[in-house]
Formats: C-alpha cells, structure tokens, sequence
C-alpha cells in the first residue's frame, strides 16, 4: 500500500512544494510546543511534581535524538517523500494518543512517538528545502528554515494557550486542530515531486548522522551557534509557563504562555530584519543578545518584574533567532547534496540535545531549590556558556578578514 502512496501521481510545483516541507518543519514544532500549555493541568489532574514534568518533555526530545541517530540520513537513500509520509502519518497518529490521554504514562508514551516522528520530518524536510529552493539559495534557505521554526515554536503554544484557556475540551480541542493540520499536510505530500533521484531500497539498518570531513569546522561553528540557542527554548517550553504564571501572579493558561510567545516571536521577526547579516556576525551578536536578555529574565525572576520578564524575553529572542539562523546559513551553504539528510540531522542532534538535556537539569533542581532560584542559576550558566560562544564565533572572523584581503588585488600608481 505504501509503496502506492510514495509513486502517486504529483501535481504540485516546485515552489508549491517547497512551502510545503516548509509547512512541515513549521507544524511538526507547532506539535511540539502544544502540550505545554496543557502541563499544569496535566501535573493538578494526575499529581506529579515539576521533576516529572520536565522528564515528559525530554521524552519528545530523546525521541527526536533517537530518530535522527538512527535514521537521520534515510531519505538520502529512499527519498524525501516516502520518509515524510510516514512522519506525517505517525504524527497524525500521535495527535489522536494526545486526545484519548488518561494518564502520565499516555503522555510518556506520546512525546515519545511525537519525537520519533519529529525527528524523522525535521531530516527530511531541511534536506528537501535545499532540493526544491528555486535559485538552490542556501542563505535563503536557512532564512526559511529559521523563521519557520521560531515561528511554529511560538504559534504552537499561542495557539495551544488560547484554546485551553477560552475554548471548550481543553485537553482534546488543541490537539483536534494540529490533527487537521497534519492531515492537511499529509494530503498534500501524496503530491509532492521527489527531488532525490537515485535511491536505493528501503533498510533496517541503522544509519548515523554524520558530517563529511571537509565541512567539519564549519558544522563546529553551527552546532556552537545552535547550543547558544536552542538550550533556552528547552527551558521556557518545559518550565517557562510556571514562570510566566507566578510573575503575573495568575492562573489564566494564555498569560502563562506568553513568555514562550515572545522568545519565539522575538526570534522570528529577528530573523527576518536581520536576514542577510554574516554567519559569523550572527553567531556572534546573536549570543551577546541571548546572554544580555537571559540576565534580564534572571533579574526579573529575582525582582518579581513582569516588564523586565517581557523585556529579557524579547531581546534573548533576537539573540535566539540570530544565532540558530547564523548556524543555518554557515551550514546549509556548504553541505554536499548526497549528504543533506545526514548532516541537517546531525545539527538537529546537537539542537534537541541542548534542548533536552538543560531542561531536565532544571527540572531537577526546581523541586529542592525553587522555580525562581533555579531559572536564576541556570539562566546565569547558560549566559556564561552564550558568552563563551560567542567569543569563539568572533575568533571565526579575522581568517575571513584574510581571504578577503588576499582577494584584494592592488596595483602600483605608475
């Protein structure tokens, strides 16, 4: 049967399907970020403490690391299209899990399908966008990847918040509509062209991410651009709502989520104004502005400031959506084509790795030390370790300053 689906006919242009698989990476973070609204009340209804609960959002991330560990290079050898299907039709079927949850160990079992599949889409779809760009514009499709990911990240809680707080069914309605979207999006890959042209059959075995020797120095640099970035988000999608709630001194689930918002939104706009800024430069200032706003939100924790919170929130999300963009482009222009799949997944493994393994220390130390004393402690670690990056992201620049001048070519006056 699946083979069926994989050759169906395919009408979509090459434009069409690059917004497409856009779409994809966009709803498959939307996905992500739509239970957190929904933790507090998960945690009042079955009773375990916030330790557990960020255990149930690393269970999303570890499905994420196993699935691009595993698989992060298959749709290299058997096509985009076949390994989004299957991603599309396994989230699809996660979504209904998330519906019919009674019990903590639904939502373990959940995130956990929820990340395979993620992980599966995410390889896919980067891959897929540097195949189906119309001017094969690598800047141009880190910006797209960049955007589209802060984007979906903030949506998906706005969304998720708005719907648990106002609408009927809290615990199901959220999920019904990320379920059409994914059958939207599940409709429409059935016509998606393929733009891998040699592959190989379908195999069981175990395919590393991996990055080919010559680009290693520069995968180095985005994976520190993506560290910088993406271990703050582990922290607000997981414990950030509490935060939000106890400075604003309310239980109302879209003020909670507005933190998780504003980060993901700052990044997004930050983005965009700043698309075209250096690789170097944006792994650089974007980490200075990720420190500079996380001291502000640990200020803000420590001085209960709801404008010093909003505040930190909007420039930490510049610094955010800077330095994750500054890591794609510096990636995605040099990746040979054979080995797109496996190298975008293997800089996802270092994002959901930063994104995972913080969130899980946090939630570790907020039971024994506080939720205010703990985002001050690790929110003043990660801005040490942002700072750090971003002295080695500045050291990246005279070599380029080099090549450069040697390009230079000055004649004598005669």
């Amino acid at each position: 049967m699946l083979p069926k689906l994989w050759n169906y006919r395919t009408t979509l242009s090459q434009r069409s399907a690059y917004v497409l698989v856009a779409s994809v990476i966009g709803l498959a973070l939307l996905a992500s970020g739509t239970p957190s609204p929904l933790y507090q009340t998960y945690r009042e209804l079955w009773g375990f403490s916030p330790a557990i609960l960020t255990l149930v959002y690393a269970t999303y991330a570890f499905g994420v690391l196993a699935s691009l560990l595993l698989a992060g290079s298959l749709s290299d050898a058997v096509g985009r299209r076949p390994v989004l299907l299957v991603s599309l039709a396994v989230l699809v079927g996660t979504t209904v899990i998330f519906m019919a949850a009674g019990s903590l160990a639904w939502l373990f079992v959940a995130r956990g399908i929820q990340g395979v599949a993620t992980g599966l889409a995410l390889g896919a779809a980067s891959a897929a966008l540097l195949d189906l760009h119309p001017r094969r514009d690598p800047a141009g499709v880190g910006l797209t990847n960049g955007v589209i990911s802060a984007a979906g990240m903030g949506a998906g809680v706005l969304i998720s918040a708005a719907l648990v707080q106002l609408a009927p069914a809290p615990r199901v309605l959220p999920y019904v509509a990320v379920l059409v979207l994914f059958t939207i999006a599940f409709a429409a890959t059935l016509r998606m062209p393929e733009p891998v042209s040699e592959r190989t059959r379908l195999s069981l075995t175990p395919q590393r991410p991996s990055v080919p020797r010559a680009i290693r120095r520069t995968f180095l640099l985005a994976a520190l651009g993506v560290f910088s970035s993406w271990s703050i988000g582990g922290l607000f999608l997981s414990l950030g709502p509490q935060l939000s709630a106890t400075l604003f001194h309310t239980s109302n689930h879209l003020v909670a989520g507005v933190g998780v918002f504003v980060l993901a939104a700052s990044g997004a706009v930050s983005q965009l104004v700043l698309g075209r800024t250096a690789p170097w430069a944006g792994a650089t200032f974007g980490s200075v502005a990720l420190a500079v706003g996380l001291l502000m939100i640990v200020a803000s924790a420590g001085e209960d400031s709801t404008a010093l919170f909003l505040a930190g929130g909007v420039v930490g999300g510049a610094g955010f959506g800077v330095a994750f963009l500054g890591a794609l482009r510096t990636l995605s222009a040099v990746i040979p084509p054979a080995h797109r799949a496996e190298v975008m997944s293997a800089l996802y493994v270092v994002a959901y790795a930063s994104l995972s393994l913080p969130a899980i220390v946090a939630g570790i130390l907020v039971t024994p030390l506080g939720l205010v004393t703990t985002f001050e402690i690790f929110g003043s670690v990660v801005a040490a370790l942002a700072l750090l990056v971003a002295v080695g992201a500045w050291l990246t620049r005279p070599a380029a300053s080099v090549d450069a001048r040697r390009r230079l070519v000055i004649r004598p006056v005669e």
